[in-house]
C-alpha cells in the first residue's frame, strides 16, 4: 500500500486586532499535542556515535508540524514515495507540515533554536514506546543508500 506524500498545509486568519492576529490552526483528527522545544541547533533525533544519521518513524501517527518559533529543516524519507527523500522547510507561522505514519524523519532547528507544536492524529494501535522508536541508518541500508551523498539530489520544499 503506498503511503500519501507529505503536504504542507495552510491555516485560517480568522481575527485581526491592532498588534494582534488570531489563527485556527485547528486539524481534524489530531488526539494528541506534542510540544518540542529545540534549544539552539539541535538535531532531533540526534546522530548515532559514528556519525550516522538517525530517524523517528511513526508507524501508527500522522503528525502534523507547525513551527512556533525559530525554524526547522525537516529530512524526510518514504520508499512508497515515487522521490523517496525530501528536504521540507518549515518556518514559524508559515504553514503545517503533515507527515504520514511510516515516514522516516528528522529535523535540525535554526542555530537560535525553536518552538514547533505537533497535533498529531495516533490510531488506535499507537504505542509511545514503539512510535518515538529511533532508527539507524547505519543498519538499514537502503535508508543509507538513500540519504547518503551518492543518492540522488532530494527536492527542496518551503
Amino acid at each position: 500500500m503506498a503511503s500519501s506524500m507529505f503536504a504542507l498545509l495552510p491555516f485560517h486568519q480568522f481575527r485581526d486586532t491592532p498588534g494582534v492576529r488570531f489563527f485556527d490552526i485547528t486539524v481534524a483528527q489530531s488526539n494528541a499535542r506534542d510540544l518540542v522545544y529545540h534549544d539552539g541547533p539541535a538535531i532531533s533525533p540526534p546522530n548515532n556515535p559514528q556519525g550516522y544519521w538517525q530517524f523517528y518513524m511513526h508507524p501508527h501517527q500522522e503528525d502534523n508540524l507547525l513551527a512556533l518559533w525559530g525554524g526547522r529543516t525537516f529530512y524526510l524519507v518514504n520508499f512508497s514515495w515515487r522521490d523517496p527523500f525530501h528536504i521540507v522547510r518549515l518556518e514559524a507561522n508559515r504553514g503545517i507540515l503533515r507527515i504520514p505514519p511510516g515516514t522516516f524523519h528528522r529535523s535540525i532547528s535554526d542555530p537560535q533554536g525553536s518552538i514547533v507544536l505537533n497535533q498529531a492524529v495516533r490510531d488506535e494501535k499507537a504505542i509511545l514506546e514503539k512510535e518515538f522508536r529511533i532508527y539507524d541508518s547505519s543498519r538499514i541500508p537502503r535508508l543509507l543508500q538513500v540519504t547518503s551523498a551518492p543518492a540522488p539530489l532530494p527536492r527542496i520544499c518551503a
